[in-house]
């Protein structure tokens, strides 16, 4: 709870509960306020996180003090209340698996259990249909009541308690109820999405409620045991590895970078956007973090993904045959607007949908997407002769393109630049390739790929240099610092001790008034002091992803100089607690310790699991340096590479 007189909940104040379709946010208050039907980049159903008024939320309210968890090793919501007269748990989960003729895919229950004593629950449900841009009827059926939006989009709330229906002649009106429960009572709401051929179901009975809890529970439970991660943070790994299935779109392999749109990077400006969709980039890391702890299935999925992305590439496209950036479902064109009616979180507009990036040119992409097959080959199932050819195309359009300007990593909306990370990236999609092609024995024209490999490094060590900050630098010519950077010695660019990434790793940690990218444990991207990213507006929130590259990039150094790992378990421990009560993290946090951006953010989470791969990895060998009797040798680690590579 918060003593906040916003009627906005922090975003840190959220849980997130899912099917691997769509994905709900449910507050410590009760109030479902996002939830996007029937798929993650459908139009919204609930969306009162973007507008408290217009947008649209289930609430369930429940006086007294709040705790919130998930059932343990599960995607299951439990909120707590508890008061001097009653307790009482209210339990959120969408139902997955093989139940139902529609696999429970278009369902989310909410469930009341009192605990002791007496409770009073009041329900409050008003739908926003298309983000609130569409009227609605609603009636009161033997089943429950039945929302009709004017475009015919319908949704279903069904209780087996009386509802009354609140502002009956308004556009958009809504339904509740009051009860009281006493101990050992329930009171279960279930929502659910309808197509235009289902049918109206009665109430779920008793049993068949427990049927639907029990299963997805089994679900859930028997999915993350097999997590291969045994190292210290191991319920954080585990955490963050359900925060990735839960962002994974099941029919394709697709894998979203978050499940909401225009959540604010600073609150009250303009850095808004939409993450529901699947970035090469992001995706081909949350690959890397899934293969690492075991989750083959996972990865094999997505590069099947990607696998009809190579196929449906377009070859004469100056951006080059694969985009940044993809819907869900493969389409491609992803066009940007705005909602101007929605007024934004606390105010923070304008609030868009789509995403104008999908058209740019990234040249890292293609880098990310060779590390991803790169592991897969290595770790999963051996490359087909025809993604091979896929693959070839590739790269050689690399070698012509590699020293273009591009948008970068950033996504910057201003002038093309040099810039260094889209280099490197370049470098290890050629690396990567003839590691492949060695390693398979494929046919290939490694002198040529080989020759292209070595002049990115001399570029990069040349011109990506500055002498004058002692530093790798965001862009050829510039002075400014990037933490992009912080990945050179990650994918086996640099050696982590060379003299070169040590001095670049002392400057990214000065504070940002010194010149650095560093406080305490979090990092920004860049220093918007020094930069024109092409945006607007000069605030944004740390990046949680940069602070996890940085406690990595540590890590590595620590394995020459013991001092760096100090620095790494510390920095790492201190971003830990930054986690919102879940163990859930946005994509940026604020100075406040406030959660800030998309929420939550597949790609801190797979920072997370990388960096505490990594840290657990280091310390384990340096204990056992220290315990190793003089002579004897260090055993060898086995398993997936310390890093991306």
């Amino acid at each position: 709870m918060t003593d906040d007189p916003s009627p906005y909940l922090p975003i840190e104040d959220y849980g997130l509960v899912g099917n691997m379709r769509t994905a709900a946010l449910i507050g410590t208050n009760g109030s479902l306020d996002w939830l996007c039907w029937p798929h993650f980049d459908s139009p919204s159903v609930f969306g009162a996180l973007l507008d408290h008024e217009q947008g649209g939320h289930c609430r369930l309210e429940i006086e007294g003090a709040v705790h919130q968890i998930y059932l343990p090793d599960t995607n299951v919501l439990m909120t707590r209340v508890t008061s001097e007269t009653g307790a009482a748990d209210i339990l959120d989960y969408m139902p997955v698996g093989d139940i139902g003729p529609e696999g429970g895919y278009h369902r989310l229950i909410r469930h009341v259990r009192v605990l002791r004593g007496r409770v009073t629950v009041r329900l409050t449900c008003r739908p926003g249909f298309d983000y609130a841009r569409e009227d609605h009827a609603v009636e009161l059926r033997p089943e429950g009541a039945l929302f009709t939006s004017a475009s015919g989009r319908r949704l279903l709330l069904s209780t087996a308690r009386t509802l009354h229906v609140d502002d009956a002649g308004a556009r958009r009106p809504g339904v509740g109820c009051t009860v009281e429960l006493s101990r050992g009572d329930r009171f279960t709401v279930e929502l659910r999405h309808l197509d235009a051929a289902a049918t109206l179901d009665p109430p779920l009975t008793r049993d068949a409620q427990n049927a639907l809890l029990d299963e997805t529970v089994r679900f859930w439970r028997g999915w993350i045991a097999k997590c291969t991660y045994t190292g210290r943070w191991r319920e954080d790994v585990r955490r963050s590895a359900l925060v990735l299935k839960l962002l994974t779109f099941a029919p394709t392999g697709a894998i979203v970078a978050a499940p909401t749109t225009s959540l604010p990077e600073h609150l009250g400006g303009g850095r808004n956007w939409d993450y529901r969709y699947s970035w090469i980039r992001d995706a081909a890391f949350t690959l890397y973090g899934l293969l690492r702890i075991g989750f083959t299935d996972e990865a094999g999925a997505f590069i099947g993904w990607l696998r009809e992305r190579c196929e449906a590439g377009l070859p004469d496209d100056p951006n080059g045959p694969l985009q940044i950036v993809y819907g869900i479902d493969g389409r491609r064109h992803l066009a940007e607007s705005t909602l101007d009616h929605l007024d934004g979180y606390r105010g923070s507009r304008p609030v868009r949908i789509g995403n104008g990036a999908y058209d740019q040119l990234q040249l890292d992409i293609y880098g990310e997407l060779l590390d991803a097959v790169y592991l897969f080959d290595k770790y999963g199932t051996p490359i087909s002769w025809d993604f091979w050819q896929d693959i070839r195309r590739y790269v050689d359009w690399v070698c012509d393109n590699w020293e273009r300007s591009d948008e970068g990593i950033w996504e910057v909306r201003g002038q093309q630049q040099a810039f260094v990370h889209s280099k490197l990236m370049c470098w290890v999609a050629l690396d990567r390739a003839l590691r492949i092609a060695e390693t398979r024995s494929l046919p290939a024209p490694r002198a040529r790929w080989l020759a292209v490999r070595d002049a990115i490094t001399e570029r990069i060590q040349t011109d990506g240099w500055s002498p004058e900050r002692q530093a790798y630098v965001q862009a050829f010519g510039s002075t400014a610092l990037d933490a992009s950077n912080l990945l050179m010695p990650l994918v086996l660019f640099t050696g982590p001790n060379d003299p070169r990434m040590l001095a670049t790793l002392e400057a990214t940690l000065a504070a940002p008034e010194d010149g650095g990218l560093t406080s305490d444990c979090l990092v920004w991207r860049y220093n918007l002091g020094e930069v024109d990213d092409g945006v607007g507006g000069d605030e944004e929130g740390a990046f949680n992803l940069c602070s996890f590259w940085l406690v990595e990039a540590l890590a590595r150094a620590g394995r020459i100089d013991p001092a760096y790992l100090e620095r790494a378990h510390v920095l790492f421990e201190k971003m830990l607690g930054y986690s919102n009560h879940l163990g859930l993290f946005a994509e940026m946090t604020g100075l406040r310790g406030q959660a800030l951006g998309n929420f939550p953010q597949a790609f801190s989470h797979l920072g997370l699991i990388s960096a505490a791969y990594n840290v657990d990895r280091a310390l384990d060998a340096a204990g056992a340096l220290r315990s190793r009797p003089p002579g004897v040798a260090p055993a060898t680690p086995s398993g997936p590479p310390a890093g991306p590579a």
